[in-house]
C-alpha cells in the first residue's frame, strides 16, 4: 500500500511541479505580494499530496463501486431497475461533485441549490440515456449529433449572456467525484456483454453525461432570465509568519471538508445499501473499499484547499496584471502554457486515462493521452485569452468546433470517439475552474472587458478542445493501420478483455 501511494505522490509531483515553476518565473516580473505566493506555494504541497491520496482513493474504492454496481443491475435484466438505479446514481454523483460548489456560487440570478439539483437531475436523465444506447446499440455519433443540435436549437432561446455559463457547467460536472464512477459504471453496464461493441461501447457515458448540464443550464437560463453571473473576487492575503499561512488554510479546511463530507455520504450510503442487497464485495475488497473511502475523503479535503487558498489568488492577481500591462498580447502564450502542463495536474484525467490504459490493454497508453489532453487544452487555453483580449463571442468558436467534432466522429475508429468526447468533460475539472478561470477573469478585469461574456467560457473551450485532437489522433492511428471504415472491428480484435476484479 506504501508503495503504491509513494507511486501516486510521484505523478502528482510531475504534474504540479511545471505549473509551480511556471507561476515562480512570472512572480519575477509581476507584483505578487509575498503572502499570496507563499500561500500558493503551501498549497501546491497540499495540492500533491491531495492529488496522491485522491487518486489511489479512486482506484481502490470508486473504480471497483461503479463497475460492481453496473455489473449486477444489468445482471437483473430488468430494465426498470436499470433505469432506476442509473437516474439516482446520476443525480448523487452529481450532488456530490465538488466542482458544482464552484459554478453554483456565480450564479446569483438562480439559488445555488435550485442550479445544482437541476443539473444533477440532467445527469441522472442523461446516464439513463447512456444505458438505453447501448441497450439499444445506437451509434454514439449520431446520438450525439441529435444531442447537440438540441442543445444549439435550446440556446438559440436562452439570454445571450448566460451561454458561456451553461456551456460551462458541463465541463465543470464532469470532475474528480464523477468521473470514476460513471466510467466504471459504464464498463460494468457493458461486462456482461460478449460482443465486439462493448468495448466501444463502455466509452460515451462521460460524454453523454456532459451535455445533460448544458441543456438543463439553458432551460433553467429561459425561465429564470439571468441578467449576468455575479464573480467572487480572489483577496490577497498578506502574511508575515508561517504560523499566518497555517492559520489561513486550517480556518478554510472546515469549510472543505464539510463540502466534501456532504459530498461523500450519499456515496457511503449507496455502498452500504448496495453491500446490504447484493453483496457487492467480500471482506477483504470490503475493507480495501472502506479505506480507499477515506483516501477519497482526505484527498478531496487537501486538494480543495489548496487549490482554492493557494491557486485561485495567483490565477487572478496574475490575469488582472497582465490584462492592464502594455503588453497584455503576452496573455496568449502564457495561457498556452500555463493550459499545456494544468491538464495533467487534473485528478480526474489520470483516471480516466489509466481506465483507457487498462481497458485498451495498453493500446492508447497514458502517455499518449497526455500529449494529446495537453496539446489540445493548451491551444484552447490560448484562444481563451484570444476572447478576453478580443471579445469575440464564443458561439463563433463553439460551433464550428462541434460541427468539426461531430464530423470526425463519422470516420474515426468507434473507440476514439468515445474517448474523445469522455475526454471533453474530464479534462475541465478542478484546477481549470480555479486557476484557469480566476487568469481568465483577471484579465478580463484588467482589460475593462464583459467578464459574463468574455471570461466564461474558458471551461467550455477546454472541454472541447479533446474531441478534436484525440479524434485527429484516432484518424492518424486508421490511416497508419489502414483500417477501411469507421465501423470496422479491427481495432476492436486489439482490446483485451477487461477483468472483472481489479
Amino acid at each position: 500500500m506504501f508503495g503504491k501511494l509513494k507511486e501516486k505522490f510521484n505523478e502528482s509531483v510531475s504534474s504540479v511541479l511545471p505549473i509551480s515553476i511556471i507561476v515562480l518565473i512570472l512572480s519575477i516580473f509581476v507584483d505578487i505580494p509575498t503572502g499570496t505566493l507563499v500561500l500558493f506555494l503551501v498549497g501546491a504541497l497540499l495540492l500533491i499530496v491531495g492529488m496522491g491520496f485522491f487518486q489511489l482513493g479512486a482506484e481502490m474504492a470508486m473504480t471497483p463501486l461503479g463497475r460492481n454496481i453496473g455489473t449486477r443491475i444489468i445482471k437483473t435484466k430488468k430494465i426498470w431497475i436499470i433505469v432506476a438505479v442509473c437516474l439516482v446514481m446520476g443525480i448523487i454523483i452529481t450532488i456530490a461533485e465538488p466542482d458544482l460548489i464552484v459554478l453554483a456560487t456565480q450564479v446569483p440570478s438562480i439559488p445555488n441549490n435550485v442550479l445544482i439539483y437541476t443539473i444533477a437531475i440532467g445527469v441522472g436523465i442523461f446516464l439513463v440515456l447512456a444505458f438505453l444506447r447501448i441497450y439499444l446499440k445506437v451509434s454514439l455519433p449520431i446520438i450525439l449529433t441529435i444531442l447537440y443540435i438540441i442543445v444549439f436549437t435550446v440556446a438559440q432561446f436562452a439570454p445571450a449572456s448566460f451561454i458561456p455559463v451553461a456551456f460551462d457547467s458541463g465541463g465543470v460536472t464532469t470532475g474528480p467525484m464523477t468521473v470514476p464512477f460513471i466510467m466504471t459504471m459504464g464498463v460494468g453496464l457493458c461486462a456482461v456483454r460478449s460482443d465486439k461493441e462493448s468495448g466501444n461501447d463502455s466509452f460515451g457515458f462521460i460524454a453523454l453525461c456532459s451535455i445533460g448540464p448544458i441543456l438543463m443550464v439553458l432551460l433553467l437560463g429561459m425561465f429564470y432570465n439571468p441578467t449576468g453571473v455575479a464573480v467572487s473576487e480572489s483577496v490577497s492575503v498578506m502574511v508575515s509568519h508561517t504560523s499566518d499561512v497555517i492559520r489561513e488554510f486550517i480556518i478554510h479546511l472546515p469549510e472543505y471538508a464539510y463540502e466534501v463530507c456532504s459530498s461523500i455520504l450519499p456515496i457511503v450510503a449507496v455502498f452500504i445499501i448496495f453491500q446490504i442487497v447484493c453483496r457487492l464485495f467480500r471482506k477483504r475488497q470490503l475493507l480495501r473499499v472502506s479505506v480507499g473511502l477515506f483516501y477519497t475523503f482526505i484527498g478531496l479535503i487537501l486538494f480543495l484547499t489548496g487549490v482554492n487558498v493557494g491557486f485561485a489568488p495567483v490565477g487572478d492577481l496574475l490575469g488582472t496584471y497582465l490584462g492592464a500591462s502594455s503588453f497584455s498580447w503576452l496573455l496568449i502564450p502564457v495561457g498556452a502554457l500555463v493550459g499545456y502542463f494544468i491538464v495533467t495536474a487534473e485528478p480526474a484525467v489520470q483516471v480516466l486515462n489509466n481506465q483507457i490504459d487498462q481497458i485498451t490493454g495498453g493500446l492508447i497508453s497514458s502517455k499518449t493521452m497526455n500529449l494529446a489532453l495537453s496539446t489540445g487544452v493548451s491551444g484552447a487555453v490560448a484562444l481563451s485569452m484570444a476572447r478576453v483580449l478580443s471579445g469575440l463571442d464564443i458561439y463563433y468558436i463553439i460551433i464550428p468546433g462541434y460541427i468539426l467534432a461531430l464530423a470526425l466522429s463519422y470516420f474515426v475508429p468507434p473507440v476514439f470517439v468515445g474517448i474523445a468526447f469522455d475526454s471533453g468533460g474530464v479534462a475541465s475539472g478542478p484546477m481549470t475552474s480555479t486557476f484557469l478561470l480566476p487568469l481568465a477573469i483577471g484579465a478580463c478585469k484588467g482589460l475593462g472587458g464583459n467578464i459574463v461574456t468574455d471570461a466564461f467560457g474558458a471551461v467550455a473551450l477546454v472541454a472541447l478542445s479533446p474531441l478534436l485532437t484525440i479524434q485527429l489522433m484516432g484518424l492518424i492511428f486508421k490511416l497508419k493501420s489502414k483500417v477501411k471504415g469507421p465501423a470496422d472491428e479491427e481495432i476492436i480484435d486489439e482490446i483485451i478483455e477487461f477483468e472483472e476484479d481489479m
